[in-house]
């Protein structure tokens, strides 16, 4: 695999992945692989995962983030993530992760969101017909509890339930899509207890 460097990783954002490195067995054997899953409203969706560096697939390209840390990036995905940023949320009351990415999809004409409904009904139209098809390829899905003001709060379940980038998944991809699509939106609140789960996607091996 030769070396590039497609995505920066932040100081903060460093730490975090670090720390959140560090409660998987063989932590020094781990590399970030960072994918394009597919598109949520204006904006790519992505997986983030820890796999075993030595096992990383041939096209991948890695670069070093610092901290002994390595980004893996399919080749299929370079040029969708070229020039990108991993970074922790801006607002201090959100936990997680947060990918700057100055690329976006070709989304096309877009007839498919009938969003004329209150704002429960729209953001239901957003979960099932963006944010689920895009975490589905993991095996998880995203559902709505209640909204309470301006907040969305939702329970993830399949393979998020237990997710360690669980919170990247909630900043990244969920939040972005419902505020920029539904209208009085304006934050997302993961309630889902991440301590339990049968399958969670997020695994060292």
């Amino acid at each position: 695999m030769s070396e590039r460097q497609i995505i920066s990783v932040t100081d903060s954002a460093l730490e975090k992945v670090i720390d959140l490195r560090s409660g998987e067995e063989d932590a020094d054997q781990l590399a970030l692989r960072i994918e394009v899953i597919g598109v949520q409203g204006v904006d790519y969706s992505y997986d983030l995962a820890f796999e075993v560096l030595a096992e990383a697939d041939s096209d991948d390209v890695p670069s070093h983030a610092g901290g002994g840390l390595t980004i893996l990036v399919p080749g299929k995905d370079v040029g969708k993530l070229e020039g990108a940023t991993l970074d922790v949320p801006s607002n201090a009351n959100q936990a997680g992760l947060v990918l700057r990415n100055p690329n976006r999809p070709d989304l096309g004409p877009d007839s498919t969101l009938d969003l004329s409904g209150d704002i429960e009904d729209q953001v239901q139209e957003v979960l099932v017909k963006r944010i689920n098809p895009s975490i589905a390829a993991h095996g998880g899905f995203a559902e709505l509890v209640r909204i309470e003001g301006s907040t969305v709060i939702i329970k993830l379940g399949g393979g998020c339930q237990g997710c360690g980038m669980a919170n990247a998944t909630v900043t990244a991809g969920i939040e972005k899509t419902l505020t920029e699509l539904v209208d009085g939106v304006e934050h997302v609140l993961d309630i889902t207890d991440h301590t339990s789960g049968d399958n969670p996607y997020f695994a060292a091996t």
